[in-house]
């Protein structure tokens, strides 16, 4: 958690995609308890027309996946860095920065 707070804002920024996709894995009770209270202290930030209007305009102009675009999306529209290991997905998208929290 001190890694966490040193990374992010006092209350993080969750796409409703990241939710669902950290959510929907299979982890121990433990873990899972502690995933669900890190996504009740999140702002979880939703599927808004701007951020659909922005998804289809990066699944147009560059190959990637549907959630990833979601994802980058909602960075984009709310003015944020995208804090991912996957950074290599996202790498080619202009105007989105995001950061490897692993090479900090």
């Amino acid at each position: 958690m001190a890694f966490m707070n040193n990374v992010i804002d006092a209350v993080p920024n969750l796409s409703v995609v990241t939710k669902i996709e950290v959510l929907g894995f299979n982890a121990p009770d433990e873990h899972y308890q502690l995933l669900i209270g890190f996504m009740e202290d999140a702002s979880i930030l939703d599927l808004t027309s701007p951020v659909v209007d922005q998804c289809i305009d990066l699944r147009k102009n560059y190959k990637v996946k549907l959630p990833d675009a979601i994802i980058a999306a909602t960075a984009l529209v709310h003015g944020l860095a995208l804090l991912t290991r996957n950074t290599k997905d996202f790498q080619t998208i202009s105007g989105l920065v995001s950061i490897n929290p692993h090479e900090l």
